[in-house]
């Protein structure tokens, strides 16, 4: 594979799936609307691979009885919760946080600790605005790297506190 070294990365992460969990999971780490373009780079296939694993995941989601689908808008594609599901979400999320800011806490959360600079390679530029609202409301924390330029990011207590998730023995800071 040539190119980007990070579009490289992310395909090898992921060549163990079939093509549409990778579609799944390129769509929900991204977090935003991709054009099949996007998708096939970042897969690290063709167009016309990328569709047919994106079409045969849309067709997946279309007969299981779950409460997230695959929306396609002006040429773009996403992976969301059904809108029908919106009020029961409002009830049921304790934190104002936007289904964004959720997304990229989510990513914190299963690396434990993660360098800022990769997290916004997986979800986007938007990540520094979702990084602002979770600092700002004490979800997490962020520490200078002290060999390099970006930040550390982990999980804060109050995470914990308010997801009641258990500490678990995460990379040495």
């Amino acid at each position: 594979m040539k190119g980007d070294p990070t579009v490289v990365a992310s395909a090898m992460a992921i060549e163990g799936l079939s093509m549409p969990a990778r579609i799944e999971a390129i769509l929900y780490l991204k977090g935003r609307p991709l054009k099949l373009g996007e998708l096939a780079e970042i897969a690290g296939i063709g167009r016309e691979e990328a569709e047919l694993g994106l079409m045969a995941l849309i067709a997946d989601y279309a007969h299981r009885d779950t409460a997230l689908e695959i929306v396609q808008e002006s040429g773009r594609y996403s992976l969301q919760l059904r809108s029908s599901l919106a009020d029961l979400v409002q009830n049921l999320l304790p934190v104002d946080l936007s289904t964004a800011s959720l997304r990229t806490l989510a990513t914190i959360a299963l690396k434990k600790r993660i360098l800022q600079s990769e997290l916004v390679e997986l979800r986007g530029s938007g990540a520094y605005d979702h990084i602002k609202e979770l600092l700002a409301q004490n979800f997490i924390e962020r520490k200078r790297q002290s060999d390099g330029r970006s930040y550390w990011l982990t999980l804060s207590e109050k995470f914990h506190r308010t997801f009641a998730v258990r500490l678990l023995p995460g990379p040495a800071a």
